[in-house]
């Protein structure tokens, strides 16, 4: 009855959750719950490192406590929302509550994405012209390119916004994942499509292929710049300090290739919604460990507070 009524007035959407067995609910509350809690302390605490300590004053650190507070904001529109409905056993989101999720989405989403394109010209930078890297990264120019990043995920989101605003019909109220992807709520839109495929098509090149362009490129010179190291310790010193962020881009970007792969070729909500989880939550999650236990600044700042604390 949901996916056949009149939908001239949408007042609600229902979101698809992992699994409505009873027996696996409490599971899944206790895990969730878990995992955002390690994902949001984790990530907090990186801030405070870098924050607290002055030799993390550095560019690559201004830009890694950025992502850290993007990635909060990425988990924190989706995931809290997901546990209050395991626990209450609703699903469903009204239209205004929906479309400031997304909203929300969008920005902390495009700022995790641009803010990984802008760390990776940084250690280009910092391997293949280490003299002029001072100059090249001074505060100012830091500053402005996580200004433009910002901008430029507010930007995505109000292109959303215009496209879904002036939608009166919806062909059903039922959202395959637990969230208010974006893509889907585009394709229950019962308006022409030409127009709305067009501006997507852009969005898609602007914020998915130019941003994945410019990191291989930086990472095809970082490698080959690594390569012409005469010296076995020159080589893992070169490698030890992008290798962090090399992982952190992988996941963020093959998690995320994953969910389109999986939505292409899987017709299960269940599935997207799995795919979905991994860049949503599961790579917010793991980037403090892979920046703390492959960095040695950060595993001297934390030893370094630990000790005043104490």
């Amino acid at each position: 009855s949901v996916a056949t009524q009149n939908l001239t007035c949408v007042l609600e959407f229902h979101l698809v959750g992992f699994s409505e067995d009873p027996a696996l609910q409490s599971l899944l509350f206790g895990l969730f719950l878990s995992m955002y809690l390690v994902t949001v302390l984790g990530n907090l605490l990186i801030i405070l490192l870098i924050i607290s300590n002055t030799h993390l004053h550095t560019p690559m650190y201004f830009f890694l406590c950025n992502l850290s507070l993007a990635d909060v904001g990425f988990t924190s529109t989706t995931v809290p929302k997901m546990i209050v409905d395991i626990h209450t056993h609703i699903t469903v989101i009204s239209y205004v509550g929906c479309l400031t999720q997304m909203s929300l989405f969008l920005i902390c989403g495009c700022m995790d994405d641009l803010l990984l394109t802008v760390m990776a010209y940084d250690q280009f930078v910092a391997i293949c012209h280490p003299l002029h890297y001072q100059v090249i990264t001074n505060p100012r120019r830091c500053a402005f390119l996580v200004s433009v990043s910002f901008v430029a995920s507010l930007f995505d989101s109000l292109l959303h916004n215009l496209i879904l605003l002036p939608v009166t019909c919806f062909k059903a109220v039922e959202i395959s994942n637990f969230f208010c992807d974006p893509s889907q709520l585009l394709n229950l839109t019962c308006d022409d499509t030409f127009n709305r495929d067009i501006v997507m098509y852009l969005i898609g090149i602007v914020f998915g292929f130019f941003p994945i362009s410019r990191v291989l490129f930086s990472y095809y010179k970082i490698v080959s710049s690594i390569l012409r190291v005469p010296s076995p310790d020159g080589k893992y010193k070169a490698f030890s300090t992008c290798g962090s962020h090399m992982l952190v881009v992988c996941l963020f970007y093959g998690s995320s290739l994953g969910v389109y792969l999986s939505a292409s070729f899987s017709t299960s909500s269940r599935e997207s919604a799995v795919a979905s989880l991994m860049y949503t939550l599961v790579t917010p999650m793991l980037n403090p460990f892979i920046y703390s236990l492959r960095n040695r600044d950060i595993k001297r700042a934390l030893q370094r507070t630990l000790n005043r604390i104490s």
